[in-house]
């Protein structure tokens, strides 16, 4: 049975319709990985009475002719979507064991199309990381390891349990969020396909929010083909929220295997960094030459505010956060901590309940929220946050389809070899934060390896609702690079 969990979602769907296998099979062969491969620490919650009561459904309904497009796929969910029924926390202690009695709209969309819910996934706390070390639940190894070596790595954050178990062959696929490059980071780190999509794009409701104005829900995948599938599903207007466009939702798969011919391809030379690993220049300068083996032409573009978009984020995103984790003050759900008054009772619930990252990120965005700093901090962030966006709409203005970056500026790191000084995590996002800050796609795709054999990406950025133009260039870059697995130790 182990051999069900290394296909495709595209397999899967096809050896299900062909009778090759049942999705309770299906189900159960990656109920047995989960188990196996708890030292990972992917999943904080495995739902398996759930997970084959769905399968069994799936059979049911493929038997009649009535399966959905993803009728039988076994997922794994980050644990900031809530699930009805089902704990969901955040990976925080704040949250207790909070049970929403509720769906997301993402989720709710892909059990309306058959999904099965194997359990919930691992994450930093509130998606607050970029290694998803700040988990209440602990932190979650990376299925790669460097060569010859048995230090445990990072697999990226915040969605690295998602990241970890796509790669692991724990889940055919899982849900993801984007706030900063919580999923194409993860994705680089793991050899996995990840997606952040415009914003707007999918629904907001029923995640637990960060940032309002930046976070974007999205698939990781093993392969573009899987990605694109899951997007289909997940993407749509949803009334529940405001930010939602109403839009009509292509078929995304369609868009795996068109010509790229003609495509202009820009080359940013701001994203050319100081000290930057040659093995990521070399990566860089061989997805480009792809690109232009495939008929596409290369252009040098320039973002001229790049280099104040980290900065800038990390003055919006905090300020968001502090706004949004208002909510959680010992009174509503979740943790309460006793205190002699309710003063007393908010302070202890948010010490005990928050971890330190999120704290720290909490009092940065309620300091730069504060009067007599507002204007020099928060809304000077938002104009730069204009201009970084109007430095894109031009780029695209000039006849740019989409635009080619590094993913991250190195491979995955050691478990507790960043944490010591917060300004070096966050600059794992200086790739990354640039298309949250104006709303636009962009894809993660496994392009090569480093010295130590450790995976690394490239990142695509699209025009805004344009994200078939990044499953076509992605599915050329990943034709090119190839598969890459990990070799399996746990």
């Amino acid at each position: 049975m182990t051999d069900l969990t290394s296909m495709t979602i595209a397999e899967a769907r096809q050896g299900l319709a062909n009778k090759s296998f049942t999705a309770l099979e299906l189900t159960e062969a990656h109920l047995a990985a989960i188990e196996a491969a708890r030292m990972l620490n992917a999943y904080v919650l495995p739902t398996p009475d759930r997970a084959r009561e769905m399968a069994k459904d799936a059979d049911a309904k493929i038997a009649k002719g009535e399966g959905g497009p993803l009728a039988g796929i076994p997922l794994g969910i980050k644990d900031l979507f809530a699930t009805r029924d089902i704990r969901t926390t955040a990976c925080s202690k704040i949250l207790g064991n909070f049970i929403p009695p509720y769906e997301s709209t993402v989720t709710s969309q892909l059990w309306r199309d058959g999904a099965v819910l194997l359990g919930k996934l691992n994450n930093d706390e509130f998606a607050m990381g970029s290694s998803n070390e700040t988990s209440c639940f602990g932190p979650v190894t990376n299925p790669w390891r460097r060569g010859g070596s048995n230090t445990a790595l990072v697999p990226g954050g915040s969605s690295g349990g998602s990241a970890s178990a796509v790669a692991a062959l724990l889940c055919m696929g899982a849900t993801a969020t984007d706030t900063g490059g919580s999923i194409r980071q993860p994705a680089a780190f793991t050899a996995t396909v990840g997606i952040k999509p415009t914003y707007g794009r999918c629904s907001r409701w029923g995640i637990v929010a960060f940032a309002s104005s930046l976070d974007q829900a999205g698939p990781i995948a093993r392969n573009v083909r899987d990605a694109a599938i899951l997007m289909r599903s997940m993407a749509g207007h949803d009334p529940k929220d405001t930010t939602s466009v109403d839009i009509a939702v292509p078929d995304y798969e369609a868009a795996i295997g068109k010509s790229v011919k003609g495509m202009r391809i820009g080359i940013p030379k701001e994203y050319r960094l100081d000290g930057m690993p040659a093995e990521i220049e070399k990566l860089w300068s061989e997805g480009a030459e792809w690109l232009k083996a495939a008929g596409a032409e290369l252009v040098e573009v320039s973002l001229p505010h790049t280099k104040y978009a980290l900065p800038a984020y990390y003055i919006v995103a905090p300020a968001e956060a502090s706004s949004n984790l208002a909510r959680y003050d010992g009174v509503r759900y979740g943790l309460r901590e006793p205190g002699k008054n309710v003063i007393e009772m908010y302070e202890n619930s948010r010490a005990e309940g928050f971890g330190d990252e999120v704290r720290r990120r909490v009092m940065i965005g309620t300091y730069v929220l504060s009067a007599g700093y507002y204007d020099a901090y928060y809304l000077r962030a938002q104009k730069v946050r204009t201009l970084i966006k109007k430095d894109f709409e031009d780029c695209f203005a000039k006849g740019v389809h989409a635009i080619l970056t590094p993913a991250t500026p190195s491979a995955a790191f050691g478990v507790g070899e960043k944490g010591a000084d917060p300004v070096e995590m966050y600059l794992n996002d200086i790739f990354t934060v640039t298309v949250n800050m104006a709303g636009l796609p962009g894809i993660a795709v496994p392009s090569g390896m480093d010295a130590q054999g450790l995976p690394l990406g490239l990142q695509l950025i699209g025009r805004p609702f344009d994200e078939e133009t990044l499953f076509s260039l992605g599915a050329v870059i990943e034709q090119a690079a190839g598969h890459f697995t990990p070799p399996k130790w746990w």
